[in-house]
């Protein structure tokens, strides 16, 4: 006989306690204070989105989508992501409305757990789009405001690395031929495995110069001196490209005067593969996962009819809650208001007077004058109409 399940949660799925949920939404006015004062707008879509509309489109594998049928028969799915729903709305309701265009959300979004790993199902997020500004300035405004968000949230100890897609594509395609290998090889550096990359660079029947310059993009993680290093293991070609887009988009973050919460990556990958250009990820002190993540995305608009360019990030909520300090503003303990049937009209008059001018009060009808006694005695702040 199947257990019932009385006080199960599906798979991934979570309740957030009012302690919790308070941080949250303290975390949540301060990061929209920030955006909005960079001129970006709040928009919000449907949790059901069609699958053959924004499911095909997101960069969500379809095997993490929870999947649905309607009454009507068709495939709908709960929101994957936030940016391919975005870009439908952008393309539709928005298709007359002039470049650029500035928009943040704070929501939740879905993706399933095939086993109990840890990870939840629905998580919350905070993110923007600057949609149609295909210069690098966009980038950096991406980037600089990741940055001042997360100053905004309290987060202390954080860095974000910043690569280029086409800098790792191009060095392994100048060096590499099989595209297989090249997988490989991307692969190890998503995963972080340095250990795995150096091995097969070993094993690989390649010139000793072809060999050192895959051992050399290993080191190529630091500051504005890694640019130069960087352009000189490249030919003029895609990498090279690459390297002068980082360079220029490392003036305009000097211009915002962000750069020391900046580390330059040049082999950092996403498992995303509809970035086509900067990437960046944000870490914290003590925290294993990426504290946020985002990129130039300009391929994912001419899905929905409209191609242009277009820059963006999610900070995922769980991750800032575990390094933002505690809630300045807690949980104000209410006044307690006890009264009997006589004194009712005077007593719920009373507490609403309060409430309006800021206090927080709770009311409770009591039989007599000594059940009001007894529960007053467990608050000293307590008030009687009895």
């Amino acid at each position: 006989m199947t257990k019932p399940l009385g006080f199960e949660k599906p798979l991934g799925m979570r309740d957030i306690l009012p302690e919790s949920l308070a941080k949250q939404r303290h975390l949540e006015r301060e990061l929209r204070a920030c955006i909005e004062r960079w001129g970006y707008r709040e928009i919000l879509t449907p949790s059901l989105e069609y699958y053959d509309t924004v499911g095909a489109a997101s960069v969500t594998l379809t095997d993490r989508m929870f999947r649905l049928l309607d009454k009507q028969g068709h495939t709908v799915v709960l929101r994957p992501d936030m940016t391919s729903p975005i870009a439908r709305v952008v393309s539709s309701l928005y298709q007359d409305v002039p470049f650029p265009i500035r928009l943040f959300y704070q929501t939740n979004v879905f993706r399933a757990q095939e086993k109990e790993a840890g990870r939840n199902a629905e998580f919350f997020q905070t993110g923007i789009e600057l949609i149609g500004d295909g210069a690098v300035d966009a980038d950096a405004e991406a980037i600089a405001l990741a940055v001042f968000c997360l100053r905004a949230a309290g987060a202390e100890t954080f860095r974000i690395a910043i690569g280029h897609v086409d800098f790792v594509e191009g060095l392994l395609e100048e060096t590499v031929s099989e595209a297989a290998v090249r997988s490989q090889f991307r692969r190890f550096l998503y995963e972080r495995d340095f250990v795995g990359f150096r091995q097969l660079a070993d094993e690989l029947d390649l010139a000793p110069d072809e060999k050192k310059r895959l051992h050399s993009l290993l080191r190529l993680r630091g500051g504005k001196g890694k640019i130069q290093e960087a352009r000189e293991l490249t030919v003029n070609g895609k990498a090279r490209r690459a390297v002068e887009t980082i360079s220029s988009l490392w003036e305009a973050l000097e211009a915002y005067g962000v750069t020391e919460a900046l580390l330059l990556d040049f082999n950092l990958i996403s498992n995303m593969d509809y970035y086509t250009g900067v990437v960046f990820e944000g870490y914290a002190a003590d925290l294993g996962s990426p504290l946020l993540g985002g990129g130039r995305y300009d391929r994912l608009l001419e899905q929905f009819g409209r191609p242009a360019p277009a820059t963006g990030f999610a900070i995922k909520m769980d991750r800032l809650l575990q390094v933002a300090p505690a809630n300045e503003q807690p949980w104000k303990k209410p006044v307690q208001v006890y009264y009997t049937d006589e004194y009712r009209a005077q007593a719920l008059s009373e507490a609403q007077k309060m409430r309006q001018a800021g206090q927080v009060v709770v009311t409770k009808r009591v039989r007599d004058r000594e059940e009001a006694r007894l529960w007053s005695e467990q608050d000293d702040d307590a008030v009687l109409y009895v």
